[in-house]
């Protein structure tokens, strides 16, 4: 084709002395360009923000039971004030009506009204929610843990039938209460409700007997998962001793069956005449 043998030694000869010019001239970046097209450092790559220590806390398996420990302790201390809020009725309409009314004034002034009642409201729905997600989250920790469920009758020693059946005492305290709520704080399940009259609202609707039969079937799961709930909440916390161990018992009993007795008093008291 006519080219000089020599042609392409000439040629990186003119390369180097270019690139020793431009260095000698100050263009650093030009004799980069030119001696290599992948001379180019690559960008240090991004610092990852570490997550807040309560999301850290969160994602082991203790934070996880801590939380549904304290979140739990919150949702007894409102199941027990809201229990003995109900035994009101017992006292007559003017009662419980202005019982009622002293909720909705409650730390009016300094707060507007029906401020101080919201926050309280807003605190059991965050507890309930953080409540019901640590528990099916350390329930998947188990089945992964567990692939397989056991192929031979267990004898269950340690565990009993409130630990057993926990999910699904849950599900149906969980299933009433929006019921619940429709029915006795918003109205739209019951036919007699009167907004502010909480004695009617109360006849109204334990007055139909499969409502009455369904509130007492749904607090005896709820006296059921207290039972567990308030046996297990100091092992989650850490504070499991022989010692005390008994004791820890008759509390988990006595809350339980004085919370069931004291919900299911009301609609029993309905339906044979003594409130109405």
């Amino acid at each position: 084709s006519g080219r000089k043998p020599g042609a392409s030694v000439e040629a990186v000869a003119r390369t180097e002395e270019e690139v020793s010019t431009a260095t000698q001239r100050g263009g650093a970046d030009d004799a980069d360009r030119l001696a290599t097209d992948f001379g180019k450092p690559e960008p240090a790559p991004a610092r990852q923000r570490r997550a807040p220590f309560f999301v850290r806390f969160y994602r082991s398996d203790i934070g996880k039971k801590w939380v549904m420990a304290v979140s739990g302790i919150v949702l007894m201390g409102y199941v027990f004030a809201h229990m003995v809020g109900n035994l009101h009725v017992f006292e007559g309409p003017r009662q419980i009506d202005s019982y009622g009314e002293w909720l909705r004034d409650l730390l009016d002034p300094p707060f507007p009204r029906t401020m101080a009642l919201w926050l309280l409201r807003v605190t059991i729905i965050v507890a309930l929610a953080l409540h019901i997600h640590a528990a099916y989250a350390l329930t998947r920790v188990n089945w992964r843990a567990r692939p397989q469920r056991y192929k031979s009758h267990r004898d269950y020693v340690a565990a009993n039938f409130a630990s057993r059946t926990m999910r699904w005492t849950g599900i149906i305290v969980g299933l009433f209460l929006v019921f619940h709520i429709l029915d006795l704080t918003w109205g739209a399940a019951n036919p007699g409700y009167v907004r502010g009259e909480v004695y009617r609202n109360t006849v109204a609707t334990f007055e139909r007997v499969p409502v009455a039969l369904a509130y007492i079937a749904a607090c005896i799961a709820l006296g059921i998962h207290l039972f567990h709930g308030g046996w297990s909440l100091f092992q989650s916390v850490g504070w499991n001793n022989p010692r005390f161990n008994l004791w820890r018992r008759y509390f988990a009993v006595g809350f339980a069956v004085v919370v069931t007795a004291g919900y299911i008093s009301v609609p029993i008291a309905v339906q044979v005449g003594l409130v109405s």
